[in-house]
């Protein structure tokens, strides 16, 4: 049975940045700076889009067609691969050290490197400068399957912590409604959603996650223009090299739907919202879809939690006696 951690704060302030692609080391200077800034607004935690730290590739094709690869293509992958992170390793320590400082817990997209495949990740930091755990995105979005490998059962977790319940569902994952409800069930609070997608139509699936599972929702995405990208890397080469090419549309939405913060379509910013935790229980007095609004007589769902690998050692202790 789950141990019910209650918060202990109920009352509080969070934040999430909307930010502009750049380098790893700058990226990392960026999030330093703006959880800075964050914590001495009295927020408690921040959030920071998919793939900040390593890089969303928008617009770049790998040089892939169905049954062909290109050259080009697989020198973009060594350079993306070289690009991503290790967990544990340097960026991950640097994320705690400003953690810890700033007393804020962070939640950011990164690209983890685990052998020579990559993945789409979000990693929680504790406000004490510890490494709460990683979500890897599960279901990479079309073309992404080129690049990204596949997340398990092993990397959903809804973390207890000073401030609630949190877990991470990155981008087109929340068009998953099975995985939205093994959110649900394990009694999810701060619903933080790291994306790439800032079309207008994002914002309404927010508001329905925030109403249905009966939490607040906090999305947030890059905001990137065609020059934040390098010339071979990236979406195509534009007359218009301050082409809006990623939209941003960060928010911040209650249990009931309404939009408390954005949504940015315009700029890097810090986007704030009070929270109220007793919120949850009064939305979920009406609704609980894994309570008393489940109905499991008639519809169940089970989670494959395993951390299931392609090759599996073990060695044979030929010492021990046989039974007899």
């Amino acid at each position: 049975m789950r141990e019910n951690v209650m918060a202990k704060f109920k009352n509080f302030k969070v934040s999430v940045a909307q930010v502009s692609p750049c380098s790893k080391p700058e990226m990392l200077e960026k999030i330093d700076k703006m959880a800075t800034e964050a914590a001495k607004n009295g927020a408690k935690l921040i959030l920071f889009p998919e793939a900040s730290i390593g890089g969303y590739p928008r617009g770049n094709d790998f040089a892939c067609a169905i049954g062909s690869r290109g050259e080009k293509g697989r020198d973009d992958f060594m350079r993306y691969w070289e690009n991503a992170v290790d967990l544990p390793g340097p960026e991950l320590d640097k994320l705690c050290a400003i953690a810890k400082k700033n007393d804020i817990y962070i939640t950011t997209g990164v690209i983890e490197r685990d052998g020579h495949t990559v993945y789409c990740t979000a990693v929680f930091v504790s406000n004490d400068g510890r490494f709460l755990g990683k979500h890897r995105k599960v279901m990479p979005t079309g073309s992404e399957r080129l690049i990204w490998g596949f997340g398990n059962g092993s990397t959903l977790p809804v973390i207890d912590t000073d401030v609630g319940k949190i877990g991470a569902v990155i981008c087109w994952e929340n068009y998953m409604p099975l995985l939205r409800s093994a959110m649900y069930s394990e009694g999810i609070e701060l619903y933080l959603a790291p994306t790439a997608d800032g079309r207008e139509t994002w914002l309404p699936s927010m508001r329905h996650i925030a109403m249905e599972g009966r939490c607040f929702v906090l999305t947030c995405n890059i905001i990137a223009h065609r020059n934040d990208y390098a010339e071979n890397y990236g979406p195509a080469p534009s007359e218009d090299e301050n082409k809006l090419v990623s939209t941003g549309g960060s928010c911040i939405i209650d249990p009931f739907g309404k939009v408390l913060a954005g949504p940015n379509y315009t700029d890097e910013c810090i986007l704030y919202a009070d929270v109220d935790l007793g919120q949850i229980a009064r939305g979920k007095f009406d609704m609980d879809v894994v309570g008393h609004y489940g109905r499991p007589d008639i519809f169940q769902l089970k989670v494959n939690r395993t951390d299931v690998k392609p090759v599996t050692s073990f060695v044979v202790d030929d010492t021990m006696e046989e039974e007899v």
